[in-house]
């Protein structure tokens, strides 16, 4: 039961990441990137696998006005900042 449940919720989520991968792929990758605005097909057809697992987080990045992709912060990075 518990994997019937489980199974069907992430064919629903990952159908949305599909419907939504599309028009992103198209339009909207250009638009939280502006070097993705001289991407080829080729890309775009690249970037649709992780736009349908990532679809919550980039619909907020495309919808809520993020023009540029967020700075790195792991921990090297972090760490290389801390010593200039």
């Amino acid at each position: 039961m518990i994997a019937v449940v489980f199974s069907s919720l992430l064919g629903v989520y990952l159908l949305i990441g599909l419907i939504f991968a599309l028009p992103f792929a198209l339009g909207g990758v250009k638009k939280i990137d502006p070097h993705a605005a001289a991407g080829s097909w080729g890309f775009r057809l690249m970037v649709i696998p992780g736009t349908v697992a990532f679809w919550p987080l980039l619909l907020r990045r495309w919808f809520g006005g993020t023009t540029t992709p967020p700075p790195e912060t792991n921990p090297h990075r972090i760490a290389a900042k801390a010593h200039h």
